[in-house]
């Protein structure tokens, strides 16, 4: 297939329209240097559309001829001023096209915008939804808790609504996984990015049918030898290839703690899981031990899981470096 890459014409009106959207999105899996390019410029053009409609609201209205028609017109105005003024050398579509690169895992500066200004600079500018929903179909991420979690749950730069969640979630569970790593030596990253990977961050802990948490942070079923309480949900599972809803019990624990030495005990003494604990050194053996010994039936979940412990890693970072300066 030719990769459609969006044409001049495209970049002269914004992508309002569901069409005008989902062609970004098929752009994205094609073409993704062009996608970037012209979401980039499409929400630079948002930026100084509303720019400019704020700049009107601080002036009078003359009252004469004023109508719905003549605000029409001006709106159109505006948006094609907006769309004449985006994807300058330099502007607003440069800083997030470097960012949406990053993302998407591709070499900076290979979208096409030149950037004059400092390397950098406004590289923590909020996407819109849209924007960051075109390039769904590279590579979206992580993880996050919303994205959200397909687990990709790892990949990318997370939002900041993901993020606080996923800072949240980090915070309420680093000193057991540091507990537990201590006796067992499984890393803590691994442990709370596993966690992470199996609840979206928290967002999908194992519950019963009458509200009550399982406390089951990695998704550990309750087979014949499990003697301790159980919870019975309906899960996805990957038979065959095929994703199919089945009804599976859980083992439920008393504490979030207890979670984490159960899951210790049941990779650091079973032998399914000998190749694992040998690869503590390294997050991406790790990951693809636990799932070559079959701890999920999804095809990807070391490489889902292995992207979830680099974002756990960063975020510890981030933490570590805000609480030096604050």
């Amino acid at each position: 297939m030719v990769a459609r890459t969006p044409d001049a014409s495209s970049s002269q009106q914004l992508a309002a329209t569901g069409g005008s959207l989902n062609a970004l999105r098929r752009a994205a899996t094609e073409d993704p240097k062009a996608a970037i390019r012209e979401v980039s410029k499409q929400f630079e053009a948002l930026f100084m559309q509303e720019l400019m409609k704020s700049m009107r609201a601080t002036t009078m209205s003359t009252g004469l001829l004023e109508n719905q028609a003549t605000g029409m017109g001006r709106d159109m105005l505006d948006q094609q001023y907006a769309a004449q003024m985006s994807g300058q050398p330099g502007g607003l579509a440069a800083a997030i096209a470097r960012q949406l690169e990053r993302q998407a895992g591709l070499p900076a500066g290979s979208a096409g915008l030149s950037a004059t200004a400092e390397p950098g600079a406004m590289t923590m500018l909020p996407m819109s939804t849209w924007a960051m929903n075109a390039l769904a179909g590279r590579r979206m991420s992580a993880a996050a808790p919303a994205s959200t979690n397909d687990d990709e749950t790892g990949t990318g730069r997370l939002g900041r609504e993901a993020g606080a969640s996923a800072r949240q979630f980090i915070a309420r569970h680093a000193q057991a996984a540091r507990a537990v790593a201590g006796a067992s030596g499984i890393p803590a990253d691994f442990m709370l990015a596993q966690a992470a990977h199996e609840t979206g961050w928290g967002q999908r802990e194992i519950r019963g049918s009458d509200g009550s948490n399982s406390h089951n942070l990695f998704g550990i079923k309750a087979g014949a030898g499990w003697t301790g309480p159980t919870v019975a949900v309906t899960t996805t599972e990957v038979i065959d290839g095929t994703p199919r809803k089945v009804r599976a019990s859980f083992r439920a624990y008393a504490s979030y703690e207890e979670s984490f030495r159960d899951y210790a005990r049941l990779i650091g003494t079973s032998p399914r899981y000998a190749e694992a604990m040998r690869s503590t050194g390294d997050a991406a053996a790790f990951a693809g031990s636990l799932q070559r010994a079959g701890y999920a039936t999804d095809p990807d979940y070391a490489g889902k899981l292995r992207r979830v412990i680099e974002t756990t890693r960063r975020l510890q970072r981030d933490r570590g470096a805000a609480d030096i300066t604050s």
